[in-house]
């Protein structure tokens, strides 16, 4: 019995050094995680609590549930629920469905062309929001924009007044996020399809069958997983925004704020209006929770359509 925990006990200590230089890589970006994810979590109770600083966070007295009164009372809980919930759908199925596609066209070129391609698409998402925003700006601006002093002039239409007009904002926002964030979610699927066993695609061909057959009954199928998983931790982010896609991009026009203001925008207004951390954090908390409901229902629906591709 000593003789056969001693040798469990080498062979953990020869896998633990094996794999020791992959657990010293990890350590940078666990510290992080700890430091970033883990650390600020006692920090939640300012949620129920009206936060005074002289008292400091746990000084402060409780106030219980008042402080999620600020989303679900306000007149405009409605429309900031909605704008954030539909401009993430429409961000998950249209970026996700361009990604692919943008990865697939990569994965067929060679050479140098190769490497220019997937740098000029994922430039965009290295760009600051801020420039982002000015360069939208230098297309919408009324007196000096593009669109109006070049393409609708050149067609004999009045100039729009985009910064006005609340209507042109949903596509002229889902264009932006796509344009931003296709290079960087194409390089996953990108580097999944360059792992895919090449032995496949030659029997298709063999066997007869055109591109467009190989990509529907080969490449989709082998590409599943990454998209569930991808689709998913999305799903969890379905109540936050991206910040400054919303708040940067339209310039904070009041004007637009019926299809550009969500969640994080609205907090982030009253926030300096009010100056109520409280109201922020539960704004935070309640975000968090629905995002952690919404993965593990979308994860409980995955594993009854296909077990092998569920998360957990």
């Amino acid at each position: 019995m000593a003789r056969v925990k001693s040798q469990k006990s080498q062979k953990r200590r020869k896998t633990f050094v094996r794999f020791l230089p992959i657990y010293i890589l990890m350590l940078p970006g666990l510290i992080y995680l700890f430091i970033n994810n883990y650390m600020p979590l006692p920090g939640l109770v300012i949620a129920f609590k009206q936060y005074n600083a002289g008292k400091g966070i746990y000084g402060s007295p409780w106030v219980g549930l008042k402080n999620f009164e600020y989303l679900f009372t306000t007149s405009d809980a409605f429309v900031i629920t909605r704008n954030t919930i539909l401009y993430n759908v429409a961000f998950i199925v249209i970026n996700t469905t361009l990604a692919i596609a943008v990865a697939i066209v990569l994965s067929e070129l060679e050479g140098k062309r190769k490497k220019v391609y997937q740098s000029a698409i994922l430039l965009p998402n290295l760009l600051s929001t801020v420039i982002i925003g000015y360069l939208v700006f230098a297309f919408f601006s009324v007196e000096n924009g593009f669109i109006n002093n070049t393409i609708l002039k050149a067609l004999g239409k009045d100039p729009v007044s985009w910064y006005s007009e609340p209507k042109y904002w949903p596509f002229i926002l889902v264009f932006v996020s796509a344009w931003k964030s296709v290079g960087y979610n194409c390089i996953v699927y990108l580097a999944t399809l360059m792992g895919f066993d090449k032995s496949f695609y030659e029997s298709a061909k063999i066997d007869g069958a055109t591109r467009w057959q190989q990509i529907k009954y080969i490449t989709l199928p082998l590409l599943r997983p990454t998209i569930i998983m991808l689709t998913m931790m999305a799903i969890g982010r379905i109540f936050y925004s991206d910040f400054g896609l919303f708040y940067q991009v339209p310039m904070n026009q009041g004007a637009l704020y019926s299809t550009t203001n969500t969640i994080d925008t609205y907090v982030y207004r009253g926030l300096l209006q009010m100056g109520n951390v409280s109201m922020s954090a539960a704004a935070g908390v309640y975000q968090s929770i629905v995002g952690f409901i919404l993965v593990l229902g979308a994860n409980l629906l995955v594993r009854k359509i296909d077990r092998d591709s569920a998360l957990i």
